[in-house]
């Protein structure tokens, strides 16, 4: 299928941001009663919307957490970023050598996707192409968010490649009747749907995205 552009989700797939971020959701849940690792939250969260995450903890402890939680969760996690965040090994020499026009689609606020692409150097190839669901109020793997870029890029969807590490963005991604590919770097998560190539490492979209 002939692509004219690529969708980039951030967080995991450009930012190696990740782990960081779910140490610190994992400390701060735990300091409030709801025990886990960093591992644990990555796999239990990974690519959903934060307040919706934030509901089923309520739900499972049987009380609110407190009103600033989530404040202080993106304060901390900024202050982690400053101290720590790279880019996902490949991600640069990607972004550099893609001809194709290329555009960030994100579960995150503009803020947080701004933050992580300028401490890795990477804002200034997706500037005036950041996309972020909170924008639209719509979360994948609702497919809005791809779609919504799409129309901004002034590309048909079945045109647009889509690169996602979370289960959620896939989804959105085929959703959306885009050609998606599933970054994997570490383990393959087995619940990905058949036909869709798992990439391991960056540097082998190249040729697919040629």
């Amino acid at each position: 299928m002939s692509l004219d552009a690529v969708i980039f989700d951030c967080d995991g797939t450009l930012v190696d941001s990740e782990s960081l971020s779910n140490e610190v959701f994992a400390e701060a849940l735990s300091a409030h009663g709801f025990p886990l690792t960093g591992r644990e939250a990555m796999e239990r969260f990974r690519g959903l919307e934060l307040a919706a995450c934030l509901r089923e903890i309520e739900a499972a402890l049987g009380r609110k957490l407190p009103a600033h939680f989530a404040i202080e969760l993106r304060r901390r996690t900024a202050a982690i970023f400053r101290e720590r965040l790279r880019p996902v090994d490949g991600a640069m020499e990607l972004v550099q050598g893609l001809a194709l026009p290329k555009c960030v689609a994100s579960s995150g606020p503009r803020e947080k996707i701004e933050l992580s692409l300028s401490l890795t150097g990477l804002l200034a190839f997706f500037e005036g192409r950041i996309f972020s669901c909170y924008e639209i109020g719509a979360w994948k793997p609702d497919p809005d968010i791809f779609l919504h870029a799409a129309a901004r890029l002034g590309v048909p969807p079945g045109r647009c490649a889509v690169v996602e590490d979370s289960l959620p963005g896939i989804r959105a991604g085929l959703a959306a009747g885009m050609r998606v590919f599933a970054f994997q770097p570490d383990a393959v998560d087995p619940r990905i749907p058949e036909g869709v190539p798992v990439i391991r490492r960056l540097a082998q979209l190249r040729d697919a995205l040629a």
